[in-house]
C-alpha cells in the first residue's frame, strides 16, 4: 500500500535496542518491546553469553529487524586469542582503551590484519544465524573510526551489508563533526543506507519515558534512529552499572510514547523498510 502524501512528509523513525544477546534480561526486554511497544529493531552481539536465546527469540518475532552490533571494545571476540593476540587478552576480551586501540588500528599493519579477521568472523557468525542482516553498527560507536569503517564496508559486502548507523546526534561536540562528515561521505559513496540523525548518545542508559517523549515530539525531518539498552532489570554488567535498563524498557512500553509516535512520525521496521529509504 502506498503511503499518503501527508505520511510521506512526516519524520521517519527507527527504534532500536542495542546489546541484543548480552543477557537473558535484555532478550526478554527486546521481545516485550517489539510485541507490546514501539521497538522495531535490535542489534545483535554475536559473541555475547545469551546470543543463542536472542537468535531463537528473533526467529519467533517476524518483523523484528536484526543487525550486527560489532564488538571491538569491552566485550568478547569471535576468534580465539591465539589468532588475534594484538587485540584481546588471554580470555579473548577486548579492552576499553579505545583511544589507544584506535591509534594501533590506524598505524600498525599487523593489528589491522587481525582486526579484519575478527570483523569477518563476526559477520560470519551473524550469517550463521540465518537472520536477514538489516544493518551494522558497533559497540560504543567504534565504527566511527576510519579504519574500522573501511573494513566494515569492504567485508560487509560479502554478507549483504546495505545499512550502517551514522552516530550523529544533534548537538554533538564540535570535535566530532569532521569525523562524522567524513563517515557520512564514505557511507554515501559506498551506497549504504543510513539515518540522518541518531538519538541515544546523550542519554545513554537513561532513555526513560520523558527523554523518549522529548525526542519523539521534536523529531526533525528525515530518518531518525533512537537506540536504547532495555532490560527487565538493572546492574547487568560493571561497565553499565549506572544504566537504568528497566526504565528504558518501561519507556518502550509506555502508552504515552506509543501515542506520541503515532502522532508525530512514521515508525519504520528497520533500515530495510521501504519507508526508511
Amino acid at each position: 500500500m502506498m503511503a499518503s502524501p501527508a505520511a510521506a512528509t512526516r519524520p521517519r523513525l527507527i527504534v532500536t535496542a542495542d546489546d541484543f544477546g548480552l543477557h537473558p534480561a535484555v532478550n526478554h526486554a527486546v521481545e516485550r518491546g517489539f510485541r507490546e511497544g514501539v521497538l522495531r529493531a535490535a542489534s545483535l552481539m554475536v559473541t555475547a553469553p545469551a546470543v543463542a536465546d536472542a537468535v531463537a527469540r528473533a526467529k519467533r518475532m517476524r518483523g523484528l529487524a536484526v543487525g550486527l552490533h560489532l564488538v571491538l571494545a569491552d566485550g568478547q571476540s569471535a576468534l580465539a586469542p591465539s589468532q588475534i593476540p594484538a587485540l584481546v587478552d588471554a580470555r579473548g576480551r577486548f579492552g576499553d582503551d579505545m583511544l589507544r586501540d584506535g591509534f594501533r588500528f590506524f598505524f600498525l599493519p599487523h593489528v589491522r590484519t587481525q582486526l579484519a579477521a575478527e570483523i569477518r568472523a563476526q559477520f560470519e557468525a551473524f550469517a550463521a544465524t540465518r537472520l536477514p542482516l538489516d544493518h551494522v553498527n558497533a559497540h560504543k560507536h567504534f565504527h566511527l573510526h576510519p579504519t574500522v569503517l573501511s573494513l566494515i564496508l569492504s567485508i560487509g559486502r560479502d554478507y549483504g551489508l546495505q545499512a550502517v548507523r551514522w552516530p550523529a546526534e544533534p548537538g554533538s561536540g564540535p570535535w566530532l563533526k569532521p569525523w562524522l562528515a567524513l563517515m557520512r561521505r564514505r557511507l554515501r559513496r559506498a551506497g549504504m543506507r543510513s539515518n540522518d540523525q541518531v538519538f541515544g548518545i546523550r542519554h545513554s542508559g537513561g532513555m526513560d519515558e520523558q527523554a523518549l517523549l522529548d525526542v519523539v515530539e521534536h523529531l526533525p525531518q528525515g530518518l531518525s534512529e533512537i537506540y536504547l539498552h532495555p532490560a527487565t532489570h538493572n546492574a547487568l554488567t560493571p561497565t553499565m552499572a549506572h544504566y537504568r535498563h528497566a526504565d528504558e524498557l518501561a519507556a518502550l512500553l509506555s502508552p504515552r510514547v506509543r501515542r506520541a509516535v503515532a502522532e508525530h512520525c512514521q515508525l519504520c521496521d528497520g533500515f530495510g523498510d521501504p519507508a526508511a529509504v
